[in-house]
């Protein structure tokens, strides 16, 4: 909160900011944690897309067998900058999955439609007008939350279909020092009813509510890989902050859910057919931008199973 009182000739009228209000100003945009070195990548071409998050990757063919080395840089890739890029690729199925498999098991998500494997999920704007125009994190209602994901368009409008991720290393660092005290420890409840309850008949959902019981996980949660605190809570799946009431669980979460959507926080990608993109779900949220009119967007999904936040 900000309150300023106006010196007796001070020409400015008396004025308060609320305190829960994103305000003007410069942002510390720290792409790697404090202390870390930036080193050059030696087997592949990358090219920044934004200040923290955000990088195409060029120079490789994803449909062959990744060495060790290649997929040890391209982990310190993902872990730097959160989403990569590869233009072009028109993976088959088969090797979108390969190339996931490179990061661990992959998941199965039985709410959504899959495309001739339980572990390809389909997204077609033409079939299911949704999972669009909401920032949010996958399957946080899950104990184990995906690490990450890769996804492919198929198919893309002539104009529009973009989607937007945000660094939520970048969110949690900006916040007012008095903000993060308070949100540090606390822990929040995920729930997959919000999010899907606005598209999927309730008979079909209740036949997941015990596959899918709500939980709870950090609202700060350190990536296991380079230990950096991120915001873990998303408007899709949290509901609550436990421990608080209602009104003032509603207020926090409103100001944290907020910081996804400032604009140096984000990376946009326009899409081509058969264009890649692998991201940290860990580290991020993301946006689909349904901006299309009545064209056709049809992309698919792999996720790779993650664990447990803390």
């Amino acid at each position: 909160m900000t309150t300023y009182a106006a010196p007796a000739l001070s020409p400015l009228r008396d004025f308060h900011v609320p305190a829960d209000q994103i305000t003007e100003g410069p942002r510390l945009l720290r792409r790697l944690p404090e202390g870390a070195v930036s080193r050059p990548y030696e087997l592949f071409e990358l090219v920044p897309q934004a200040a923290t998050i955000g990088a195409e990757i060029r120079g490789l063919d994803l449909s062959l067998p990744l060495t060790d080395a290649l997929r040890d840089e391209l982990t310190r890739a993902l872990n730097e900058w959160k989403v990569l890029f590869f233009r072009g690729q028109h993976l088959t199925s088969q090797a979108q999955r390969a190339f996931a498999r490179n990061w661990g098991d992959l998941e199965t998500n039985p709410l959504l439609t899959t495309a001739g494997s339980d572990e390809v999920v389909r997204f077609d704007r033409s079939a299911v007008p949704t999972f669009e125009n909401v920032w949010h994190t996958d399957v946080t209602f899950r104990e184990r939350p995906a690490l990450g994901a890769v996804l492919q368009l198929r198919e893309v409008p002539p104009a529009g279909g973009d989607t937007m991720w945000a660094d939520m290393a970048a969110a949690y660092d900006n916040l007012p020092e008095e903000v993060r005290e308070r949100i540090d420890g606390l822990r929040a409840v995920h729930d997959f009813l919000p999010g899907f309850a606005r598209f999927t008949p309730p008979e079909r959902l209740a036949a997941f509510q015990e596959t899918f019981p709500p939980v709870e996980h950090p609202v700060v949660r350190r990536h296991p890989e380079t230990g950096r605190r991120m915001l873990f809570v998303n408007s899709s799946f949290t509901t609550h902050i436990t421990g608080l009431g209602r009104d003032e669980s509603d207020r926090l979460l409103r100001l944290l859910f907020q910081q996804a959507h400032v604009p140096e926080y984000q990376v946009r990608w326009r899409w081509s057919a058969g264009d890649i993109a692998f991201w940290d779900n860990r580290a991020t949220q993301h946006y689909a931008v349904n901006d299309y009119g009545s064209a056709r967007r049809v992309a698919e999904r792999v996720a790779i199973a993650g664990d447990r936040p803390f």
